[in-house]
Order: structure tokens, then sequence, then C-alpha cells
């Protein structure tokens, strides 16, 4: 599988860390930057590229990280098509590829352990997504991206 990963400084580390075990699982993976943790930077601008990538179809998945996760993920939601999902632990890792067909997974460096995280990012590329009373709500999340995109406008 094709893997963008992107971070900002906060997230820098752990973005290293899954970095190593996406390879190690066999992943092709891009890394979108940043390139160092030390250098303060804007989680807007890698939230942002990773859910480019993804929507372009350059990877087939996303992996963002910033302090929280929660920063990162805000921006990766603003680019039409991008489903990002700030994941905590297994279950949620699980039910947001499953049930809402997450494209993005978002992870927080400063508010979980190493384990958990690679945990939760291997259960979340595992996971298939479940179809049925899920394509409505999928569906509806496409309606609310179309919206945002008028014709002639363009996607940001």
């Amino acid at each position: 599988m094709r893997v963008a990963l992107g971070s900002d400084h906060a997230g820098f580390p752990l973005k290293e860390i899954l970095k190593i075990e996406l390879a190690a699982l066999g992943h092709q993976v891009t890394d979108l930057g940043t390139h160092d943790g030390t250098t303060s930077v804007d989680y807007p601008d890698f939230g942002a590229a990773v859910g480019r990538a993804v929507v372009a179809g350059d990877a087939d998945l996303g992996v963002c990280t910033c302090g929280s996760g929660i920063g990162i993920s805000m921006a990766a939601n603003k680019i039409p098509g991008v489903r990002a999902a700030v994941i905590h632990d297994v279950t949620t890792a699980t039910l947001a590829r499953r049930h809402n067909h997450a494209n993005v997974v978002c992870l927080g460096g400063r508010t979980m352990g190493t384990a958990v995280a690679i945990d939760s990012l291997t259960a979340f590329l595992e996971a298939g997504e479940e179809h049925g009373r899920h394509d409505e709500r999928i569906s509806k999340l496409a309606e609310l991206d179309r919206e945002l995109v008028r014709p002639g406008e363009g996607s940001s």
C-alpha cells in the first residue's frame, strides 16, 4: 500500500517511528515532511500536503502526526475528499476505517504512547471498509465536499 506521511515538529518523533514500522510492514512510504523535529513549522502545511496526496491518488492512505493529532486533522479535512480521523487506540482506529471510511489517520505525538500508536496504525491499515448502512453516510460526506467546491472555483 502507498502511504503518505506528514507531521509538524511536535509530531516528528512519532512520524519517524511510524515510517519505520510502515516500511517494515512492506508499505511504500512517501514522507512529505517535516524533516526535523527542532524547527517550528505549521501543521496545516503538512496536513494539507498529505490530504492532497491521497485525493490525487498519489497515496492510498495518509498518516499525520502533530502534538495532539487534532490540528493536523483539521487541516487535512479541509481538502475535499479527505476523511481524516483522530485516533486514540485500536478501537477508534478500526472504527474510523470500517464505519467512516477514513483515508487519513491522525495521531498525537504528545498524547499517545509509541506502542499504542503502532498498534492503532496497524489496526487502521488492516481494517476493511464496511459497506451497507455506512454507504449512505459516506455519500452524505461526499455531498458536503461538493458543497465546498463551487463550479469554477477549483479546490484548495
